[in-house]
């Protein structure tokens, strides 16, 4: 058995993942699997969603390879530290975990899949050691579930104390940006395949956000695609478009973080996140840390580094 690899498991809403994580040689492996959606579909019902993952974790956690050992397994357990926070779909990563521990007599530190995507972005840019330092950040987690802006204070069992303290009020924006992908045609999740349409449009696009305070809302923008592809605009404009809104609603609230904190760190996550027309304008505003693509969509990821540092491997 290996002193300093983990395994991670997270089973959200969206994905199938797993990974090993070598605290000692810095290797990292990922395994994930979207959760099959039908075609024209939104999303997908919890029911589904647990027993797609019951089908599909052993495959992942088979993919990662010759792991020769862990002493530590990392899990999402729900959505986010909130109270009430719960979806049944957590339970087959928890359920996985814990039976993998209880058989190899290595703990199971559990997380939630929100501080996984934060320290999964960490990870990716290079700055764990913000989760050593006693300053605040403020974090993003932007994707189909989730439009939070975080005020992140490291220390504590959690790793980091988590205080929401704006984000959208309404839509979030993965479901902003689905629903336009369906509105157009394309499969869901559509994040990927609406940014490859909005590279096609060299129109100039205005966009307004609606922002109140630390709350921005986001329902307008399916209404306004909506209306555009009744009125026959360009697909490729209709799609830039709503990435365009979202990116201008996270900035305005990038901004107001900003003023009410002062001069924070920022870092995006989340699957959102990953869509490089926002990102590039985000990163060109406010000099944030970002995750890169595998590191900013569901993985696990986020759960092997929170066992390694559980573990006090790193």
């Amino acid at each position: 058995m290996s002193d300093t690899a983990v395994l991670g498991i997270d089973t959200s809403n969206y994905t199938t993942s797993a990974a090993y994580f070598d605290a000692r040689s810095g290797e990292l492996r990922q395994a994930k699997r979207l959760l099959p959606v039908k075609s024209g579909e939104k999303g997908i019902r919890q029911a589904d969603a647990v027993f797609h993952h019951t089908v599909q974790l052993p495959d992942m956690i088979e993919q990662l390879g010759d792991i020769g050992g862990v002493c530590a397994v990392g899990v999402s357990d729900r959505p986010s530290a909130r109270e009430g926070s719960y979806m049944p779909c957590f339970l087959v990563g928890l359920g996985t975990a814990r039976a993998v521990s209880r058989l190899t007599g290595v703990p199971c530190f559990r997380t939630t899949h929100q501080i996984g995507h934060i320290l999964a972005a960490l990870y990716s840019a290079d700055r764990l050691d913000m989760v050593r330092q006693e300053k605040q950040f403020i974090a993003f987690h932007v994707s189909g579930g989730t439009t939070d802006m975080l005020l992140c204070t490291p220390g504590g069992e959690g790793l980091i104390g988590i205080e929401r303290t704006g984000g959208s009020s309404d839509l979030k924006a993965g479901q902003a940006i689905d629903r336009c992908g369906v509105m157009l045609g394309l499969d869901f999740p559509c994040g990927k395949a609406l940014e490859e349409l909005a590279a096609g449009c060299n129109e100039k696009i205005k966009v307004r956000p609606v922002v109140k305070g630390m709350e921005c809302s986001l329902s307008g923008i399916e209404n306004k695609c909506h209306k555009l592809l009744e009125e026959g605009a360009d697909r490729a404009y209709i799609a830039a478009f709503c990435l365009r809104s979202v990116e201008a609603n996270i900035s305005a609230l990038t901004e107001a973080a900003l003023k009410e904190y002062g001069d924070l760190p920022v870092l995006y996550a989340g699957g959102v996140m990953s869509d490089k027309l926002i990102a590039d304008s985000l990163s060109a505003k406010f000099g944030a840390y970002f995750a890169a693509p595998e590191f900013s969509c569901d993985n696990a990821a986020g759960t092997a580094v929170c066992a390694a540092i559980m573990k006090g491997l790193i």
